[in-house]
């Protein structure tokens, strides 16, 4: 039997610190309020555009596993904020890594389109369609933040983390999963101004309003990566005690809590990057896999439990054995240009960009859209 394993994997984060201190000069908000709804004591802000960072990620995972970016057969680019809707930015990344020989998908899934993805890698390389893969998250979502909604931008930063999956015959990568969606619930989380149903109307692109119902995200949440974990534990024929170490999605450290306690486990078993952070939505989970790979927390042969959520509301459940080798193989000399402005600074050059452009409220509220189902 063929499996999906795990065999290189790299982060990048821009180098530019946005904290609580920052927001609050800006927004009705300060540290305190932040930490104890959230968590979150700051989160990061691209200079680059997003192929950028994730063509460095990639870069680093590759060397990691000690392959070459011609040897891919596919590479899946999961965002919810692409540079470019056409031609996709699974083809940039293709032309930017060299991989001559990849076919290139763009997967959008919200924050679990990296998890979506690796489900996507292993189904391709289980059916034989492929042997080695590349799975992207990354997000420069700071281009699109409705930054005067302090329900929203205080949560969200940019990042990027890619892994290589190759065909193995040892039981190892993702050996249960659970993907599901609460669509009956998908209005909760809206990001109004991105679209076809905004195109055309006298609105900014970039300039979004977004809903955000933080209950009803909550209790989706909880529940479903809860129970998500629940079940591929017992498709696995394990419990709990038998996870080395759970990396959820990072999104808010009560969620995380939550769902740490409804799977049955303690927050000692838990990787945490939502303090420094925040939610970077599609890199989130494999951001804090990598470093959990970097700090020892992943062993060789070990259980590695990772549940998400996201816009939709999309939610995944994802139980990996790992292989024998938590080091890399190689290291990218691969980096970021130098970042010479703020956090700050960059974000409020954005909100002056949108100044002078008086927004459409019936457009933004969607006055062409028509809600599907």
């Amino acid at each position: 039997m063929t499996f999906a394993a795990l065999t290189g994997w790299g982060k990048c984060l821009p180098p530019a610190i946005l904290s609580n201190e920052d927001l609050s000069t800006f927004l009705d908000t300060n540290d305190e309020w932040i930490v104890q709804r959230t968590g979150m004591k700051e989160r990061r802000v691209s200079h680059v555009p997003g192929l950028m960072l994730s063509t460095v990620a990639a870069k680093r995972a590759l060397a990691c596993a000690g392959v070459k970016a011609e040897e891919l057969d596919l590479i899946l680019y999961g965002s919810c904020s692409f540079d470019e809707h056409v031609p996709n930015t699974a083809s940039g990344l293709q032309v930017a890594i060299g991989a001559k020989n990849a076919a290139a998908m763009d997967v959008n899934t919200a924050c679990t389109s990296f998890l979506y993805g690796m489900s996507t890698a292993t189904a391709f390389i289980k059916s034989g369609a492929a042997k080695k893969v590349l799975v992207i998250g990354v997000e420069h979502i700071s281009k699109f933040m409705d930054w005067q909604n302090r329900n929203v931008s205080v949560l969200f930063g940019d990042g990027a983390a890619a892994a290589v999956f190759e065909a193995s015959d040892q039981e190892e990568g993702v050996i249960a999963e659970r993907l599901h969606c609460f669509a009956d619930a998908r209005q909760s989380l809206r990001v109004r101004g991105k679209g076809a149903s905004y195109a055309n109307v006298g609105i900014l692109y970039g300039d979004t309003r977004w809903d955000f119902d933080g209950q009803e995200i909550f209790k989706k949440a909880v529940t479903g990566m809860g129970e998500g974990s629940v079940e591929v534990l017992k498709k696995a024929g394990v419990t709990i005690d038998d996870v080395g170490v759970i990396v959820p999605h990072q999104a808010n450290l009560r969620i995380i809590e939550a769902v740490v306690k409804r799977a049955g486990a303690t927050m000692d078993k838990v990787h945490l990057t939502v303090a420094k952070y925040g939610n970077m939505s599609a890199a989130t989970a494999p951001v804090a896999l990598v470093e959990a790979l970097e700090e020892g927390k992943v062993k060789p042969g070990s259980l590695v439990l990772i549940p998400a959520f996201g816009a939709g509301l999309t939610m995944s459940a994802h139980l990996i054995r790992w292989g024998g080798r938590t080091t890399p193989k190689e290291v990218s000399d691969a980096e970021l240009p130098p970042c010479e402005r703020s956090a700050l600074d960059m974000v409020r050059e954005l909100m002056a960009l949108k100044e002078p452009h008086a927004r459409s409220e019936a457009a933004l509220m969607g006055a062409r859209f028509v809600e599907a189902g």
